[in-house]
């Protein structure tokens, strides 16, 4: 699992892409084995760090020029309550919207040149995330996520006003 954690950190990185050089982000999965929620199967479970990993570093490309992101992801729980899927496909995951709302906890650190500009503890969670409105695809397993990620980024990282 260690090497999960080096390999989607990197993966992250390299999701930026040459045009992002002087931005980048960094993700790194604290322990993901103790997470609260993640899918049971181990191809899932990487499916999904990978995803929240790419997300990541699709919102670092919105920094200026010269920051860098570091992410340390403490723990993970998915909105929904995932259930085994006897039929060997994915598990199922349903989302009540009760006490079921995606919870994310994370260290970061946002520095230019060296220096840290800010830094800090996050715990993002979204207990109304069925009755907001998501611009992100009914299909993205990880929408719900995804929005919270994007909320925090934007009033955190970014200082965007909502």
């Amino acid at each position: 699992m260690k090497a999960l954690i080096g390999k989607t950190a990197l993966a992250a990185v390299l999701a930026l892409g040459a045009g992002a050089a002087s931005a980048g982000v960094t993700v790194n999965y604290v322990e993901s084995d103790k997470f609260a929620d993640l899918p049971f199967a181990p191809w899932e479970r990487k499916e999904v760090l990978d995803d929240l990993a790419s997300f990541f570093a699709e919102l670092g490309k919105s920094l200026p020029a010269g920051q860098d992101l570091t992410v340390d992801v403490t723990e993970i729980d998915l909105a929904g309550r995932e259930y085994p899927n006897s039929r060997g496909a994915r598990d199922l995951r349903i989302l009540k919207g009760g006490a079921d709302w995606p919870i994310m906890e994370l260290r970061y650190t946002l520095s230019a040149n060296g220096q840290v500009l800010t830094s800090g503890n996050a715990k993002l969670t979204d207990m109304n995330y069925l009755g907001r409105v998501n611009r992100m695809s009914d299909g993205d397993r990880l929408r719900y996520e995804k929005r919270m990620i994007e909320d925090w980024f934007n009033k955190t990282i970014l200082q965007k006003k909502s």
